[in-house]
């Protein structure tokens, strides 16, 4: 038996993990192994000042890979607010600070933000690919490529982001 014969695909991003038995979050529906995964890579963020700058990046397009359902008004607060802050960095360039100052002011406005029907694929790049990856840079690296993927295949809902970016500066 191979290691894929032990691989089932996560609910959320799709990647596959050995069997693992342990938590999962809340309400993004994972794999326990997929959560272990993104815990792992958590942790080495936190443990290197130089990773800091790609922290919300990880923390954004996990939580839009792992959408969990429209009956969760956290779920669907969380992959809106989420959405914005990666907008916010990838595609408008504003520093991570900035872009989480722009999450927070979108947060008081919470209550307007609509479930989003996740796409067919929620990205190519998955915390299965940033795992491995040790060194500081190509750790970095492989975060905003997983950011970028996760972004992208949201972009059937641009028209909506982009309501709800309106609703942050106002």
């Amino acid at each position: 038996m191979g290691q894929d014969d032990l691989a089932a695909p996560c609910p959320g991003c799709g990647a596959r993990f050995a069997a693992h038995d342990g938590p999962v979050h809340p309400y993004m529906e994972s794999s326990p192994g997929c959560w272990a995964a993104y815990g792992e890579v958590l942790a080495r963020e936190y443990a290197s000042p130089a990773l800091m700058a790609v922290h919300r990046l990880s923390v954004d397009a996990y939580a839009v890979q792992h959408p969990g359902r429209p009956s969760s008004r956290q779920a669907v607060q969380s992959v809106g607010l989420h959405l914005l802050r990666l907008e916010m960095q990838l595609r408008r360039g504003l520093s991570p600070a900035r872009a989480n100052e722009a999450m927070l002011a979108l947060g008081r406005h919470k209550s307007a933000l609509a479930w989003l029907e996740p796409p067919a694929s929620l990205g190519a790049v998955t915390v299965a690919d940033v795992l491995p990856c040790t060194a500081p840079e190509d750790h970095a690296r492989a975060v905003r490529a997983w950011a970028e993927s996760a972004l992208e295949a949201w972009e059937p809902h641009r028209a909506t982001l982009e309501g709800w970016l309106a609703l942050a500066r106002a």
